[in-house]
C-alpha cells in the first residue's frame, strides 16, 4: 500500500447489530435463524471506507465514533464477507485486529434498503478495482490489446443509398420565389404632409327655376374641392324644340298656333 493513498468513504449506515454466531458444521452456509436475533451482542454504526484496492468495514460507536471492530476486504464476494442463505438483511464478516487474530461475526440491518446499499457499495468498489487493473495491464503491454481493424475484408462491398440525389426524369422542381419579409406595403407619407383624400363629387341640386346648382362649401373647411362644370343656359333656339315645324310653310291658321308648341297638319 502506498503512503500517498487517501481513504475514501463508500457507505455509512447509522444502525447495525452484531451477533455471535455458532461455528459452521457443514458447507451449506450460514443461517440467520440459528442466531439469537432478539439479543444482539452490540449495536452501533457501520462505515465502509476504501484505501487503495482494499475496502474496510468499520463498526463504530454512534456518539463517540470509537472503533469496535474492523474487517478488511480484499475481494468481494469472498470469505471476508458472506451472505446468509435465509435472509438478505444479514451477513457474516471476518474481523481482524492488529495482532493477526481473526474472528467471524454476524451483522444485521433493520432496514432492507440499508442491506442493499451495503452490498452495492462493495460491488462498485471492486468493479472499479478490476477496471484499474485492466488499464494498468494495457498500459504496460499496449501491443497485446485487441486492435481495431476497419479495413474491408475480401469480397466485402458497401452500398450507399443517398436520397434526394437523383431527380425524376421529366419532372422539374418548381422554383419558388422568395417572399419579402414584410410583404407589400405602402410608403409612409412625408413628415408634416397631409394625406390627400379623394372627395366624392358634390350632389347636384335642382333649383326652383329648373337649373342645376352646386352645393356651397364652407370657407376655411380645409377640404380640397374640384371645380364642377356648370350647365349652360338654354339658348333661344333650343327653347322651342318644335320651332322648325312652326316656321314651315303652311296656312296662316297653323302659324297662329305656333305659340302652343304643336303643329297642325
Amino acid at each position: 500500500m502506498e503512503a500517498g493513498e487517501y481513504e475514501s468513504v463508500l457507505c455509512v449506515k447509522p444502525e447495525v447489530h452484531v451477533y455471535r454466531i455458532p461455528p459452521r458444521a457443514t458447507n451449506r452456509g450460514y443461517r440467520a435463524s440459528e442466531w439469537q436475533l432478539d439479543q444482539p451482542s452490540w449495536s452501533g454504526r457501520l462505515r465502509i471506507t476504501a484505501k487503495g484496492q482494499v475496502a474496510y468495514i468499520k463498526l463504530e460507536d454512534r456518539t463517540s465514533g470509537e472503533l469496535f471492530a474492523q474487517a478488511p476486504v480484499d475481494q468481494f464476494p469472498g470469505t471476508a464477507v458472506e451472505s446468509v442463505t435465509d435472509s438478505s438483511r444479514y451477513f457474516v464478516i471476518r474481523i481482524e485486529d492488529g495482532n493477526g487474530r481473526r474472528a467471524f461475526i454476524g451483522i444485521g440491518f433493520v432496514d432492507r434498503g440499508d442491506a442493499f446499499d451495503f452490498n452495492v457499495a462493495l460491488q462498485d468498489h471492486f468493479k472499479w478495482v478490476k477496471q484499474q487493473c485492466e488499464f494498468a495491464k494495457q498500459a504496460q503491454n499496449p501491443d497485446q490489446g485487441p486492435k481495431l481493424d476497419l479495413g474491408f475484408k475480401e469480397g466485402q462491398t458497401i452500398k450507399l443509398n443517398i436520397a434526394n440525389m437523383k431527380k425524376k426524369e421529366g419532372v422539374a422542381s418548381p422554383r419558388t420565389r422568395p417572399a419579402s419579409a414584410g410583404g407589400l406595403s405602402l410608403l409612409p407619407p412625408p413628415p408634416g404632409g397631409k394625406t390627400s383624400t379623394l372627395i366624392p363629387p358634390p350632389v347636384e341640386q335642382l333649383s326652383t327655376e329648373g337649373s342645376l346648382t352646386q352645393p356651397a362649401v364652407a370657407p376655411g373647411s380645409g377640404r380640397a374641392t374640384v371645380s364642377w362644370p356648370q350647365p349652360k343656359p338654354a339658348t333661344a333656339a333650343t327653347a322651342d324644340i318644335w320651332g322648325d315645324f312652326a316656321k314651315s310653310s303652311g296656312p296662316a291658321s297653323s302659324q297662329t298656333q305656333s305659340g302652343t308648341g304643336w303643329v297642325q297638319f
